[in-house]
């Protein structure tokens, strides 16, 4: 399972999950989280929104053309991992809305 944290104007929106083994996806508002929704078709509430595939507000933020495949040769990163493209270029989005990994806690 990847995670990755959300935020609308640098303000924790939530968190957007790869649940596998389905590879179907969750993003989740943060209790009590009051900002702006990350996208209008995402309006904020307490209940996960739920996706059988990459969500498509995320999708449309992932670079394309020459822009997608300088990112693909240079991380390294499978074409059809959305994922990991969304928090490789999620520091410089257009808009509102930052993406960052948000890694597996290690047990010390």
């Amino acid at each position: 399972m990847r995670t990755a944290k959300v935020l609308v104007h640098g303000e924790l929106a939530g968190i957007l999950t790869e649940v596998e083994p389905r590879r179907t996806f969750r993003f989740q508002y943060e209790t009590g989280y009051s900002g702006p929704p990350v996208s209008l078709t995402m309006p904020v509430r307490g209940a996960p929104w739920e996706f059988a595939e990459f969500p498509p507000f995320f999708d449309g933020l992932l670079p394309e053309g020459a822009q997608l495949e300088a990112l693909l040769a240079q991380s390294k990163i499978d074409r059809r991992d959305h994922f990991s493209q969304l928090v490789a270029v999620g520091g410089d989005l257009v808009g509102a809305v930052t993406v960052e990994d948000l890694p597996d806690e290690v047990d010390g």
